[in-house]
Parts: C-alpha cells; sequence; structure tokens
C-alpha cells in the first residue's frame, strides 16, 4: 500500500474534487492499491471530517468512470457512475472509508451490467450479500476509535482487500474496458468515438455496448467527463481566458465549451475561477 498524499494536514485538490479552497471541514488521505490489485482498485480515499454544529459542508465531485464502494458510520454502499455531478453534505464529526475501482471492477463485482446503478447507489449487502455485511462490521470496528490514524486505514484496507482477492483476476472484457477508459483519459487529443474505435480496431456499436454494459454510460460521455475534468484543473491553476481554454481542450467555440461546463457542474467556468481564487 502506498499514500499518495504523504504527511500533509489537507489534501491537495485533485480535478475531480469541486472543492471550495476555503474550505477546511475535513483531512482526506488516500493510498494506492498494491500492485496485485491495480487491476481492480483505483485508490482508497479515507475522509476524515469535523463540521460545526448547524453548519454543512457540500462536497462535489464530477466522478471518474468508476464505480465505488463506501463505508462510513452509518451506511455502507456500492455506487454506480454519476452521470453529472454527485454531491455529499458533511454535517458533524465524521468518516468514510472509500474504494475508486477500476472501470473493470464495478461489473466483476455486481456481477451484472452496470448500467442498473447509474446515478444510484445500493447497500453493499446487495452485490457482496453476507461478505458485505462482514466487511462493514470490520471496517466500523477498525475505524471506530482513530479514524484518522494510518494504521487504521491500513487495517481497513486489508479488509477490503481479504474480500476484493476474490474477484481477481479480470476477466477479458474487463482488461479491454480499463485499457479504453486509459486510452481516452491519457489522450486529449481524443475528441471523437471514432477515434476510440480506430484505436482498438473496434466497430462503433461494439464500443457502445461494451461501455453501456461496463460503466452505465457511453463513450461519448467518457470523452467529455475528461474534457471536464481537464477544465477545472487548468481553471484552477491558470488565467487563460475561456476562450483559449475552450481552444486548448477542442471544443469548436467557447460557447460549447461554456455550455458543457455549465450544464454539468452548475457554474460557468468564470464563475469556477472565481471560487477558486476567492
Amino acid at each position: 500500500m502506498k499514500s499518495d498524499t504523504g504527511s500533509q494536514p489537507t489534501d491537495p485538490i485533485e480535478r475531480a474534487h469541486l472543492r471550495d479552497p476555503r474550505d477546511r471541514s475535513h483531512t482526506m488521505h488516500r493510498y494506492l492499491p498494491a500492485s496485485e490489485f491495480t487491476e481492480l482498485i483505483g485508490r482508497y480515499w479515507f475522509p476524515v471530517w469535523s463540521v460545526p454544529t448547524g453548519c454543512e459542508a457540500e462536497q462535489r465531485v464530477l466522478q471518474y468512470p468508476v464505480c465505488l464502494m463506501v463505508v462510513t458510520a452509518e451506511y455502507s454502499r456500492f455506487y454506480g457512475v454519476a452521470s453529472g455531478v454527485s454531491s455529499t453534505t458533511l454535517v458533524g464529526d465524521g468518516w468514510a472509508a472509500g474504494v475508486m475501482l477500476t472501470p473493470a471492477a464495478g461489473h466483476a463485482i455486481a456481477g451484472r451490467s452496470v448500467d442498473a446503478f447509474t446515478d444510484r447507489h445500493v447497500d453493499l449487502e446487495e452485490v457482496l450479500a453476507g461478505a458485505g455485511a462482514e466487511l462493514t462490521a470490520r471496517v466500523r470496528a477498525l475505524m471506530a476509535e482513530r479514524p484518522d490514524a494510518a494504521v487504521s486505514h491500513r487495517a481497513a484496507i486489508a479488509a477490503y482487500e481479504a474480500v476484493l482477492a476474490g474477484f481477481l483476476p479480470i476477466d477479458e472484457e474487463g482488461e479491454l474496458i480499463n485499457e479504453m477508459v486509459g486510452y481516452v483519459e491519457s489522450n486529449p487529443g481524443v475528441l471523437r468515438v471514432g477515434q476510440i474505435c480506430a484505436h482498438f480496431d473496434l466497430p462503433e456499436r461494439t464500443v457502445q455496448r461494451l461501455v453501456r454494459r461496463r460503466l452505465g454510460l457511453t463513450p461519448k460521455w467518457l470523452i467529455q467527463r475528461r474534457r471536464l475534468h481537464e477544465a477545472a484543473l487548468h481553471l484552477r491553476e491558470s488565467s487563460a481566458p475561456a476562450a483559449e481554454l475552450a481552444f486548448l481542450l477542442g471544443y469548436s467555440d467557447q460557447a460549447h465549451f461554456i455550455r458543457d461546463f455549465k450544464n454539468v457542474t452548475s457554474l460557468t467556468p468564470g464563475q469556477f475561477t472565481e471560487l477558486n481564487r476567492g
């Protein structure tokens, strides 16, 4: 298990998290999986929060194209991919022990097409049966006393891995969807579904069905989500005008970029920039 946050008291805001930089409600601890789990697990995350009485801290995320598993003191859930912005409101004191799966893993764990889970969640027991209840109880016991301690996180990760090891190795189709998502996310020049089809030498209908079955959405959505992640990152780190950013992201015009960004995040690029520099 490797940490990608070091010992910083607060985490660097990463591109999927639309977090207000003034938000000090929680500390995020992130860990990479052991090498034998990388086909199934993207990373683990452990937010620990303390919100003053009577206050709330909304967390908005442009989710990656993967399913999630989350255990807290109040619930344990399996999440499908959120097509828009997912939102969680933090209150009081609490913690979560989460797993960001790989694109292949949702189908492997649920045992069926993940389009049934798009924009929704179910209890962990629904996909893991008795093992889900045992995992939930184990993680809660391990996190109860010291939810912010690395030793608690390591123990919770071991509990997750004991269950998830049963879903390895991933199947051939799972390997393909992992590669396909990796290709889209690592190549900003991929702007059309036809480019995905050409790269993997597959007909568009096959690509559409594969992405729907394994992720619950469409190849076009994959491309748009990567562009919005890139946009959020650029808007935090640069002062480039919207027209320049639209060109950089491959949009045909500034209006199209602004419309896409606002439709999903409810903020214009200018409003997002202002929020992150306020």
